[in-house]
């Protein structure tokens, strides 16, 4: 149980730690000695650092993933998601998954430049490009770094396909990229709808929009012509699982013409993280929570196999699949997408170009 200083610092964070990464070879712990204050302590805010980036298209080979190509303006994310599978990427930057994942954020300000080079390199084929696969893109940072819509625009201008996924409101901003790209075939949406408790929210994805203002973002989206995609993700056994079909109910009542699950997975810190969140906002749970996530996992917290991590193994997963199917059924959503165009692309004059006289 955290104190009172540490709860005061940590006020509207997912995380109550801030335990090394794995690469450390030292870590330091708090101890009660009896002469701290809480003034001593003061509340954490959100850093913002900038890095270089030297290249910005990631490729994957994943059979899980729809998708071999993603970028990511932001390291870290300031909704501090308790359960988020990024945080472990933190520890490669030798800071802690835990708090350090929600609050000291790295951002990429010369992305766009960078995309624009990579794109119109003679070697580069053309395929779908994910964006907030790993990061938001739509986190509260981006309101006054305009990075993801700089790399939006430089998209937009080569016609390149894009699959955006978010829970920020932030994209509501972008709606005049995002429209005329739709217009052409190249853009889809997925909203991550987590649940429709807003307490509950609040205490998972303490600084994400409401899930009544994600509602509202699908609808404003689909009124404006862009595809989304409800994603109910992740599904947390014995806390969210029976909501799965009001969720995607409301999805498809805001606008959503297709619909994903995820069941909730723990990789390395963020297992310790997610047990540290139960026994804190629902101890009377956390056995039972745990103990499904451990069967669909053969005994463990998680397991990354492929074909298997994304969705676990066994009766309890399968209950969850067949109740899926049956709902998207009945509400007419769609499980698979038809295809971004990617024959608009091509790449447009450059500073420099010699132009054509025909």
């Amino acid at each position: 149980m955290r104190t009172k200083t540490e709860h005061n610092r940590v006020v509207g964070r997912g995380a109550a730690t801030n335990t090394a990464g794995r690469f450390e070879s030292f870590s330091t712990v708090a101890v009660q000695d009896g002469w701290e204050r809480d003034e001593d302590l003061p509340m954490l805010r959100t850093d913002v650092r900038d890095e270089v980036a030297r290249s910005l298209i990631t490729y994957n080979r994943s059979p899980d993933l729809p998708f071999d190509r993603s970028i990511n303006p932001y390291r870290g994310c300031e909704h501090g998601c308790i359960y988020c599978f990024a945080r472990p990427s933190h520890a490669y930057l030798g800071l802690s998954p835990g708090l350090d994942f929600e609050t000291r954020l790295i951002a990429r300000p010369n992305a766009a430049d960078v995309l624009r080079r990579e794109l119109a390199a003679r070697s580069y084929k053309v395929a779908t490009l994910a964006i907030g696969t790993n990061t938001d893109p739509y986190q509260p940072v981006e309101k006054t770094r305009c990075i993801t819509r700089a790399c939006l625009e430089v998209l937009s201008a080569f016609q390149h396909p894009v699959g955006m996924v978010t829970k920020g409101a932030l994209i509501e901003r972008d709606i005049d990229i995002l429209a005329p790209m739709a217009r052409r075939g190249l853009v889809r949406v997925g909203i991550s709808l987590t649940t429709l408790d807003a307490d509950l929210s609040r205490r998972m994805e303490p600084r994400a929009p409401s899930p009544q203002r994600r509602l509202k973002m699908i609808r404003r989206l689909a009124q404006a012509g862009i595809p989304v995609r409800v994603m109910t993700s992740p599904i947390v056994p014995g806390l969210t699982d029976h909501e799965l079909e009001h969720l995607l109910e409301a999805g498809k009542e805001a606008g959503a013409d297709a619909a994903s699950w995820i069941m909730l997975r723990l990789p390395r810190e963020v297992s310790d993280l997610w047990q540290e969140w139960l026994a804190e906002h629902e101890p009377q749970r956390a056995s039972k929570i745990m103990a499904r996530l451990r069967e669909m996992h053969g005994g463990k917290d998680y397991d990354p196999r492929w074909g298997h991590r994304m969705r676990g193994e066994g009766t309890y997963a399968e209950m969850i699949s067949q109740r899926f199917r049956a709902a998207v059924k009945r509400l007419g959503l769609a499980t698979r997408s038809d295809p971004l165009r990617e024959d608009l692309f091509a790449v447009p004059p450059q500073v420099g170009d010699q132009l054509s006289l025909f």
